[in-house]
């Protein structure tokens, strides 16, 4: 890869990293291409040297949020397929977590953002919607697969929507209580 092709993946990357961060603070409608591109010391115009579209972006910068989980457990020295359920939950449903969306997972802050998004996302949304659900499924108990899914869909949800709630409640107290019942909740689907 010559010199300048390098540096235009390396803009790019840059874009797309900043626009994942925005995106779980401030939603797909609270950034703008103008603030991205700026952010990135960069002008609008270059902007579709980049990308086809803002959909584009905003899939590209999902997609990018989803994988930040692995790439951050990855530089810790963490596999993944090792962690149990009380695992996961410590680090999903907590006060980091809760205090730092631009770092954390994109069903937590993005839920109905990506519901009313393009197509493209949506679908990176669905197929990490799977990716979870089987690996969670994985380390929950149950007689058979259809019970250890079912706990492992009602384990995210509650997991995703937990740390949302978290997040709204002004009374730090609640907050707190919703994070403690959800990790207990989730902690123990392996029981």
């Amino acid at each position: 890869m010559g010199r300048s092709q390098l540096e235009k993946q390396k803009t790019h990357e840059k874009i797309v990293e900043i626009a994942s961060k925005r995106l779980r603070e401030e939603g797909l409608e609270g950034v703008g291409v103008a603030d991205l591109m700026k952010e990135a010391g960069l002008t609008v115009g270059g902007f579709y040297k980049h990308f086809a579209s803002r959909d584009d972006l905003v899939a590209e910068a999902i997609e990018s949020a989803f994988d930040s989980w692995g790439r951050g457990l990855e530089a810790e020295g963490i596999d993944p397929a090792k962690m149990t359920a009380a695992d996961v939950a410590d680090r999903y449903v907590s006060t980091y977590h809760r205090d730092n969306p631009g770092q954390g997972c994109p069903f937590a802050a993005l839920t109905s953002d990506i519901a009313r998004s393009g197509e493209k996302a949506r679908g990176i949304a669905t197929e990490r919607l799977e990716r979870n659900f089987e690996a969670l499924s994985g380390k929950a108990t149950g007689a058979n697969e259809e019970q250890r899914r079912r706990k492992a869909i009602m384990a995210f949800a509650m997991m995703a929507g937990g740390v949302g709630l978290a997040r709204v409640s002004s009374d730090e107290g609640l907050s707190a209580e919703i994070l403690a019942t959800v990790r207990e909740f989730v902690a123990g689907i392996d029981k």
